[in-house]
């Protein structure tokens, strides 16, 4: 298994990327301003992007693993690797996602804990409704974490 830090043709990724933010237009207002790391074992399993958001603080903005190879512990490797990988340069670090069981406990399962939410963000801010396992979408969940 390999991680590596992508720094050019970071569109390439997009089929992955769509997985976890429907709207490529969303996806546009951070990836070339954000870090993309990918993991591959083999060929290439998970993505995901972090932004800076102050000196103090970064947001995971998008992590996605191809369906096939889902639950099998890359998405948690990948994590853990960024985790190290900003340990020194930011005390915390966000996730924003809906109000998905499965989801929050996923990332609760890592150390992250709720934090705030903004009511309406995916309703406000998608041109249809989205829906996670059969839950629609409303409310973006913030969760942290400190590293």
């Amino acid at each position: 298994m390999r991680i590596e830090k992508i720094t050019h043709n970071k569109k390439q990724y997009l089929d992955l990327l769509l997985l976890a933010d429907e709207q490529e237009n969303m996806i546009d207002k951070y990836l070339e301003r954000g870090d993309l790391f990918a993991l591959y074992d083999d060929d290439l399993k998970t993505v995901c992007v972090v932004v800076a958001i102050d000196s103090e603080t970064c947001e995971l903005k998008n992590i996605a693993t191809y369906k096939k190879y889902q639950g099998k512990g890359y998405a948690k490797s990948l994590l853990k690797y960024v985790f190290d990988f900003y340990r020194n340069k930011y005390k915390t670090m966000l996730v924003g996602t809906g109000e998905v069981p499965s989801i929050l406990s996923f990332y609760e399962s890592l150390g992250f804990e709720k934090s705030h939410s903004i009511k309406n963000f995916f309703t406000d801010n998608y041109d249809y409704p989205m829906f996670e396992e059969g839950i629609q979408l409303i409310d973006m969940i913030y969760l942290k974490k400190e590293l």
